[in-house]
């Protein structure tokens, strides 16, 4: 049973003994209204934060790990800059996880296809990454991802096991798809937030200071800025002695079924 369902249930409980109650005395409506309030930012902060496994579990780092090791994923590719940030990983020799976008696979299959061939991860994204997807019923969701996993299957041949929801967001829909699509959830733990932060400095510096063994690093490759702070933030990770290892390694889990 997920977080959401335990709260639910836990706060619907409390109304019926409210209403209950209020058969034999007074309760004020807003004592209702102020529940449902709590009830309904708890969910909203649930469903935002992929961190807390509210509605699914979510492997968003290994918190066990002693060893300085850690993984770079990037999300919504490929992009126009896919191909800088993958000629940045291949100078460092750095392994990473692409969690792609379906109708972005459509349009560069190609350089999709270099993903895989040199050895990153990829992941499934969604198709569409609507602004909506956090709204859309269990079989759109599920649709979505089986789409996604069919091109993905047709180029690389691998049937992927990793998702991440679209903008970390998850929900009952979501949590009901995954349950028959059976894709681990991968989440983050340390947001670098490289689509809405302009300054090179202070987003170096931000991931800098969140940098810890068995960390997943989030990033965009859609801007040439990701690129020039990818390479930046690799000579770092040298500089400290880690190693960026893949998803696989980091979180002992398959990648693609075997």
């Amino acid at each position: 049973m997920s977080k959401h369902n335990i709260v639910s249930i836990f706060f619907l409980t409390i109304l019926v003994l409210l209403a209950l109650t209020s058969l034999f005395a007074a309760i004020s409506v807003w004592v209702f209204v102020a529940l449902c309030l709590v009830w309904f930012h708890i969910a909203f902060i649930g469903s935002s934060a992929i961190s807390l496994n509210y509605h699914v579990k979510a492997y968003c780092g290994n918190d066990a790990e002693t060893k300085k090791i850690i993984s770079i994923t990037f999300d919504d590719g490929p992009n126009a800059f896919t191909e800088p940030v993958l000629d940045v990983l291949k100078d460092f020799q750095a392994p990473a996880a692409f969690f792609c976008i379906g109708r972005h696979i459509e349009q560069k299959p190609a350089l999709f296809k270099r993903m895989v061939d040199e050895g990153h991860i990829v992941g499934n994204h969604s198709y569409s990454h609507s602004p909506m997807f956090d709204f859309f019923r269990q079989a759109r969701v599920k649709e979505e991802i089986e789409l996604t996993d069919r091109m993905i299957k047709t180029i690389t041949g691998k049937r992927v096991r990793l998702f991440r929801p679209p903008y970390g967001v998850t929900t009952p829909s979501i949590r009901r798809a995954l349950a028959e699509t059976m894709h681990h959830v991968v989440g983050w733990n340390i947001r670098s937030y490289d689509t809405v932060i302009k300054n090179e400095e202070k987003l170096l510096n931000r991931i800098k200071a969140r940098i810890r063994p068995g960390g997943i690093i989030l990033l965009h490759d859609s801007s040439e800025r990701t690129v020039r702070v990818l390479k930046q933030l690799l000579l770092f990770l040298q500089e400290q002695d880690y190693t960026v290892v893949s998803l696989e390694q980091l979180l002992n889990i398959r990648a693609y079924e075997d």
